[in-house]
């Protein structure tokens, strides 16, 4: 893993740039710290944009965030629950860091909060808040990641 914050944030950001889905753009940032190849990521990812499949629930940078964290801390034996519930509570801190930071973590209220339904369909919204839940997302998973890792 690199040691650079700002790469994976950059990294996120030029692939959100690109047009990839919020969701995808954060969990392709750390695919290949896990062993990911990019067209799996974009997959797996590809329909949780726009708070999951546009349902503007649950914002899509931040699924793609609990995705990289069950990357790295999701159980495989389905019977181990110390570990499970340990990345349930590593899913709960992530979302409590971005509530506490914008004060919803859903789609729909952030674009109300941010943009007005005419900068939505403009599509101006990517500009004014989706960059900046995916940087947060980002930021905050790579910081969460390094703490575990130290």
């Amino acid at each position: 893993m690199n040691t650079d914050k700002q790469y994976y944030i950059d990294k996120a950001l030029d692939l959100f740039n690109q047009g990839y889905a919020c969701s995808q753009a954060v969990l392709m940032a750390f695919a290949s710290d896990f062993a990911i190849d990019e067209t799996t990521a974009k997959r797996i990812a590809s329909t949780f944009g726009g708070g999951m499949g546009r349902l503007r629930e649950k914002c899509g940078a931040l699924t793609g965030g609990f995705m990289v964290l069950g990357l790295a801390y999701g159980n495989t034996i389905p019977t181990d629950m110390d570990t499970k519930l340990s990345a349930y509570r590593k899913v709960r801190e992530l979302n409590t860091a971005l509530l506490e930071k914008h004060a919803t973590t859903q789609c729909g209220e952030l674009l109300k909060k941010y943009v007005s339904k005419e900068g939505v369909k403009q599509r101006k919204h990517h500009a004014i808040i989706c960059t900046t839940m995916v940087a947060d997302v980002t930021a905050q998973v790579w910081e969460m990641l390094q703490i575990n890792n130290t």
